[in-house]
């Protein structure tokens, strides 16, 4: 729960004890901005704040399911800039994500991982109950494809953000985030599924 401006002091937690992590991150945005509203520290910059303090290996981030609008003639130039793997939705329209993960988990190795889920990766027509809805996005069994991508991986942490109730009407949005987040766990190292 919550904005994803928790991940930004989870990550300087983690890196603080472990060094620089990689990063599987699920969303409609980078994340990257400078600043919004006048401030540094907002839910569209965490991820711009953590390269600066050094908190991740931008050799293995990428970030999948991005698309929105932009005021950028190139939104996705300072990830690229800083070594990140951009997956836009549109490359992940009407197929698997399976073999993309295949490919994460090579790029990701066996050094830390951390999964930053924002519930508004997936299209609004599944998860509408958020404060920044973007059309076109990723389906649940796509999520699951990530998530269940994940396992093997050395996860040291993981969030699920963006869930806003007051929008969620129906429900549906905190269900499949409350599933999603048990996937997550699933796939944890040392954790024994049936």
């Amino acid at each position: 729960g919550g904005d994803h401006t928790i991940t930004y002091p989870i990550l300087q937690a983690v890196a603080e004890k472990h060094g620089p992590v990689g990063l599987v991150h699920v969303d409609a945005h980078t994340d990257t901005g400078d600043r919004a509203l006048g401030e540094k520290i907002y839910h569209g910059t965490p991820f711009r704040r953590c390269v600066e303090e050094g908190l991740l290996d931008c050799s293995r981030v990428v970030q999948i399911g991005i698309r929105g609008s932009s005021y950028d003639p190139d939104p996705y130039k300072y990830c690229r800039d800083q070594g990140f793997r951009v997956v836009p939705a549109e490359e992940c329209w009407s197929k698997s994500l399976a073999p993309l993960m295949v490919e994460v988990r090579k790029q990701m190795g066996d050094k830390l991982v951390y999964i930053s889920f924002d519930i508004d990766g997936l299209d609004p027509a599944y998860a509408p109950g958020t404060g920044t809805p973007e059309i076109a996005g990723l389906t649940p069994a796509q999520a699951l494809e990530i998530i269940r991508g994940c396992k093997g991986l050395n996860i040291v942490g993981c969030d699920l953000v963006e869930v806003a109730p007051m929008y969620d009407v129906s429900g549906n949005t905190a269900l499949l985030a409350a599933n999603l987040l048990f996937e997550m766990l699933c796939v944890l190292p040392r954790v024994k599924t049936m």
